[in-house]
């Protein structure tokens, strides 16, 4: 039987519980005001700016993300739309598409950046106050305690948080996605 938690243990919880549900929540409105794009879909056209050729295919952005490739494709077609991305043929791969980054995606990725890396430091990098090795620390711990009950999708996501954002593998060929 699991252990009971203490009031103390509750109260800590909640209170950095509601912290990251509210930090989450003022990044994704800033995201969103600023330049018209939600978290997700700033991480696929970062995803794709630091792509060696701007582009990169459905799995690795799924990988990315830690999204099923069906969710990702999805949400690729809403930004085809409005034209942030958009599919090219694969020359030897016929079954194969590359997911690119246009000029508008290109322009809403740098605006996102720039308030999003100044939100981040205003609600985030500022309220530290000198005990960011501390936070670090905590979260390689948390991260590798989850690591033993990871869910099926929990390697997207440590690769998504560990590792830089494009494919280290990344194949010049086309491969299905």
């Amino acid at each position: 039987m699991a252990e009971e938690l203490s009031d103390d243990d509750w109260a800590v919880w909640d209170a950095f519980y509601m912290m990251r549900r509210r930090l989450d929540r003022a990044l994704e409105l800033g995201l969103h005001g600023t330049s018209g794009v939600s978290a997700p879909e700033y991480e696929v056209l970062v995803g794709l700016g630091r792509s060696s050729d701007r582009r990169l295919r459905v799995r690795d952005i799924a990988e990315q993300i830690g999204w099923e490739k069906s969710r990702v494709s999805h949400m690729v077609t809403r930004m085809e739309r409005r034209g942030l991305v958009r599919r090219t043929e694969c020359a030897s791969d016929a079954r194969g598409t590359w997911v690119e980054l246009t000029s508008a995606g290109r322009r809403a990725m740098l605006t996102a950046t720039r308030s999003h890396t100044a939100a981040i430091r205003r609600y985030f990098v500022d309220a530290l106050d000198g005990d960011d090795a501390v936070v670090k620390a905590f979260s390689g711990r948390v991260l590798d305690a989850i690591g033993a009950d990871a869910s099926p999708d929990a390697p997207a996501e440590e690769a998504r948080v560990r590792q830089p954002r494009t494919s280290p593998d990344a194949p010049a060929e086309c491969a299905t996605a």
